[in-house]
Order: C-alpha cells, then sequence, then structure tokens
C-alpha cells in the first residue's frame, strides 16, 4: 500500500471515529433536551378569545409547571379552580395577597395606586371596558383578569364569592413561556408591573429548545459524514489511478 493510501485510510478511520462521536453526543443533547423539556413544560390548546391578542382561541402553549407560591404579577397562568367551571383556564394575574386593585383611573387599571401601562391589551381597548370597584386581594390568592377585558370570564366575574373573585396560588398549574403553534414564541415580559416588584424570569425554553436543535444538528451531521466520506475517498482513488496510469 502506497504512503497515500495509508494516510486516506488513516483519515477515514479518524473521521468515522469523530462522525461517531458526534451522533452519540447529538443524541445524548436532543434527548436530555426532550426528556428536561417533557418535565418541565405541559402544552395546552386555549379555547377561548379571552386573551386575544397574546393568545387567540385555538393556539397551542408551553407553560412551564410552578408552585403557585412563584406567581407574580403580570404572569399568564393555568390555572383550575372549582367555582370557575373546574377546568383548566388561562388568565393574566394583575394582582397578588395583599394588593388593592380597580379599574379605572384615567383608562388605566390600578394596583395599589398605580397607574399600570397594559401593553397586551388589544389595539384600540382601554381598561377601562371592564369596572372594577376596589378590591383587597387575600393573602395566598390571585385576583386574575384576561387581556381581552370585554369578552373575558374572570375575577370580574367573581366578585361576589368568597375572595372576592380571586383563586388560590394553590390552583395554579402552571405559567405560560410561550406560544408555539402557530409559532409566535415568548411572552413579552409585561413590564407596566414593574414598578410594583420584580417580574418572574422565562423557565429554561429557550435552552432545552437550543439543546434539541444542536442534538439533531450532530447526529444529522454525523450519520452524514460516513457516505460523503466514502464517496469523496472513491474519487481520490480513481484520480489517483488514473494518475498512475498515465
Amino acid at each position: 500500500m502506497s504512503r497515500t493510501g495509508r494516510t486516506d485510510e488513516g483519515r477515514g478511520r479518524l473521521g468515522s471515529v469523530l462522525s461517531g462521536l458526534a451522533v452519540a453526543l447529538g443524541c445524548v443533547l436532543f434527548l436530555g433536551g426532550f426528556v428536561w423539556g417533557a418535565i418541565l413544560y405541559q402544552p395546552y390548546t386555549v379555547p377561548t378569545d379571552s386573551m386575544s391578542p397574546t393568545i387567540a382561541a385555538g393556539d397551542r402553549v408551553l407553560a412551564e409547571r410552578v408552585d403557585g407560591g412563584e406567581v407574580k404579577r403580570g404572569d399568564v397562568v393555568v390555572f383550575k379552580q372549582k367555582t370557575w367551571g373546574d377546568m383548566p383556564m388561562v388568565k393574566r394575574v394583575v394582582a397578588i395577597g395583599g394588593d388593592k386593585v380597580a379599574c379605572c383611573t384615567d383608562g388605566r387599571l390600578t394596583v395599589n395606586g398605580k397607574r399600570i401601562d397594559e401593553n397586551y391589551l388589544p389595539e384600540g381597548q382601554a381598561a377601562e371596558s371592564k369596572k372594577i370597584p376596589e378590591v383587597t386581594v387575600p393573602e395566598g390568592r390571585l385576583f386574575l383578569l384576561g387581556d381581552e377585558r370585554s369578552g373575558s370570564l374572570d375575577s370580574t366575574a367573581h366578585l361576589t364569592e368568597v375572595g372576592n373573585g380571586t383563586v388560590p396560588r394553590g390552583a395554579v398549574d402552571a405559567r405560560v413561556d410561550a406560544v408555539v403553534w402557530p409559532m409566535n414564541g415568548m411572552l413579552e415580559r409585561p413590564t407596566g408591573f414593574e414598578a410594583l416588584g420584580g417580574l418572574s424570569r422565562p423557565g429554561p425554553l429557550r435552552l432545552v429548545t437550543g439543546l434539541v436543535i444542536a442534538g439533531a444538528v450532530l447526529v444529522l451531521g454525523g450519520a452524514a459524514y460516513g457516505p460523503i466520506a466514502k464517496r469523496a475517498g472513491r474519487r481520490g482513488r480513481a484520480r489517483t489511478e488514473l494518475a498512475g496510469a498515465r
């Protein structure tokens, strides 16, 4: 065997080893990211337009499983409350235990006397489309509204019930991070609540997605290396034989 042939063979073995490592690493990243995402996130299909335009009827969302104690103002949550029909519902938290919430002052929702800039409301719709008398939210409970105020059956529809229309934190199952179908992506941060305290940080959905994509690329790239290398090797040998014949 010529030195060129031995060199090509050595390169081929190295390439095969590297491609195998790429496939193995890709499988770990892909499966690890997928399993991690399945543990952390739950998919839901939103049945109504009560959260429009943030989330429309029929949209598929991914919600991070969280403890109700982690929920903060501005979060969009999935919850279940017996007096509300005992089925999963998606609404936005606008006030938490101890807050005083009302609507409206100069056309804006107020929480603890501060006017909230709700940039997630439908264009042309003012917060005052739904009047709310001042309500003090009991400790350990949440006041929830839909972004489509005129048609949302939310806390305002239950003001005469125990808790002034609020739901216990324990009723929350998950916090919505993104709309995945259609692919609208991560929800925008509701910055109007920042003056009242910190906002929740999104879950690791971007990292999970990155791991799955990187894993898929490595698996496909590593698997494709073998056929490509063999074809290139055959072409190289053919050129060498042709040159020797001359």
